[in-house]
């Protein structure tokens, strides 16, 4: 038996496409760092980033990054957490 490939998911309707890049700010912190999540090709797949402001800029310059608002996954997801989380306590 010969495998098929799997149908393409409803939900995507473009293909991957790895020269985008896509940031979310979560939080411009008093000390002058902003932590934010930055994604590449799938804003629905990130990784928990902290820059200072300056760098943040240059960051997000170099990768011309596209800015997005709101949740990067569905509302209400039990399994969802965030590293900071993780001690219990965020870190300030």
């Amino acid at each position: 038996m010969t495998p098929q490939p799997a149908a393409p998911s409803a939900a995507r309707e473009a293909p991957f496409d790895p020269a985008k890049r896509f940031v979310r700010v979560r939080e411009v912190r008093p000390d002058g760092f902003i932590e934010f999540d930055f994604a590449i090709g799938e804003p629905e797949i990130f990784v928990e980033m902290m820059l200072r402001a300056e760098a943040f800029d240059d960051f997000c310059e170099a990768q011309r990054a596209v800015f997005m608002t709101g949740r990067a996954s569905l509302a209400g997801n039990d399994t969802e957490w965030r590293l900071s989380q993780t001690s219990g306590r965020q870190f300030k």
